[in-house]
């Protein structure tokens, strides 16, 4: 194809892309070098898997005739690798456009979407990733696989602080206390209802970790944010040592509860850090 095309007088981009759309073709195999053919590889692994999933054959346990499996990591090798920022969901929305009716449409971009970015499952597996640290992850939906990745390692890295632990059963705490309350509670807080010196202490530590974390976030620095947030451990544990958060008052317990709110909705920012909580 690179030939017929060369002499057709295209560009040497083009005619290398034509070759490169088939890359990585195997586990390890080199990736595409030019931007059109990683594009050419993308474009043509989505369309695949929107076209196969569409017709109601997407792969059963271990069948797998289209080697839709491989063209998920072939996707995610080229997005992550290539450090591509690019939007899973749009990519299978728009490959779904380009067909005029497929047998199976309801949820067909959620359903494609959950088995690619489920490939990185094992992906992490290989590089001793536990597996709780993706669906810390993956509980928050994300679809920029490129995002994910980075994501992924910051978790990893603060899975391996001293904290870490103590820091996600917390999380788990909240969340659990959170979920008893049958709606969720404001994260709006009264400081002149803060009457505990370890209140004071969570609330003021919340509001400086906020207003520090938000340019870490929009900067995607996520092992910087978790880091940030293993320091307030003391907090948090000195609030749970001495507040009783269900208090009989109910402005003190709705302020408390906010409280809590704050710290899950941080704790949350980069992944279900309740998740990487031992069952034990």
């Amino acid at each position: 194809a690179s030939h017929y095309a060369r002499f057709d007088g295209e560009t040497e981009e083009v005619a290398l892309a034509l070759n490169e759309q088939y890359l990585p073709r195997f586990s390890g195999d080199q990736l595409p070098v030019t931007l059109t053919g990683c594009a050419l590889a993308i474009a043509d692994r989505i369309d695949t898997l929107v076209g196969i999933f569409g017709i109601g054959e997407p792969p059963t346990g271990n069948k797998d005739p289209f080697a839709l499996r491989r063209a998920s990591l072939g996707i995610l090798n080229i997005i992550v690798k290539k450090q591509l920022d690019l939007d899973l969901r749009q990519l299978l929305e728009s490959a779904q456009r380009n067909y005029a009716s497929l047998p199976v449409p309801d949820g067909l971009v959620d359903q494609v979407l959950k088995y690619i970015i489920e490939r990185f499952k094992a992906w992490y597996s290989n590089e001793n990733i536990a597996t709780e640290v993706f669906l810390a992850v993956n509980a928050k939906q994300i679809s920029w696989a490129l995002d994910f990745d980075k994501r992924i390692h910051a978790v990893h890295a603060f899975t391996q602080l001293a904290d870490a632990s103590a820091l996600a059963a917390a999380n788990k705490r909240v969340a659990n206390i959170l979920a008893k309350q049958g709606s969720s509670p404001s994260s709006t807080i009264d400081n002149k209802l803060l009457l505990e010196a370890e209140e004071k202490d969570l609330a003021a530590a919340l509001s400086k970790l906020a207003a520090n974390n938000a340019p870490l976030i929009a900067n995607k620095d996520y092992e910087q944010v978790l880091s940030k947030l293993a320091s307030i451990r003391p907090c948090v544990d000195a609030f749970f040592d001495q507040v009783m958060v269900m208090a009989d008052d109910d402005a003190l317990r709705n302020n408390r509860l906010a409280l809590l709110q704050q710290l899950h909705g941080l704790f949350s920012e980069v992944a279900d850090i309740s998740l990487l909580a031992s069952n034990k």
